[in-house]
């Protein structure tokens, strides 16, 4: 999973299987702006999940 580009920032989605849990760096010009935790269950975090956590942040940000 591959990191996505939305408004001019970039979001870049790393996740631990045994843990459960991940991560989403966003990145504005570059420079890390927010780290946005979140768990799942499974193999691997389904990539809707990924895309409703970063719908929800650009939303709340007026991004």
């Amino acid at each position: 999973m591959g990191a996505v580009e939305r408004n001019g920032y970039r979001f870049e989605p790393e996740y631990s299987v045994i843990s459960q849990n991940g991560a989403i760096h966003v990145y504005d010009k570059g420079e890390l702006v927010e780290e946005i935790k979140f768990s799942f269950s499974g193999k691997f975090p389904e990539l809707n999940q990924i895309e409703q956590i970063i719908d929800t942040y650009c939303e709340q940000r007026g991004i």
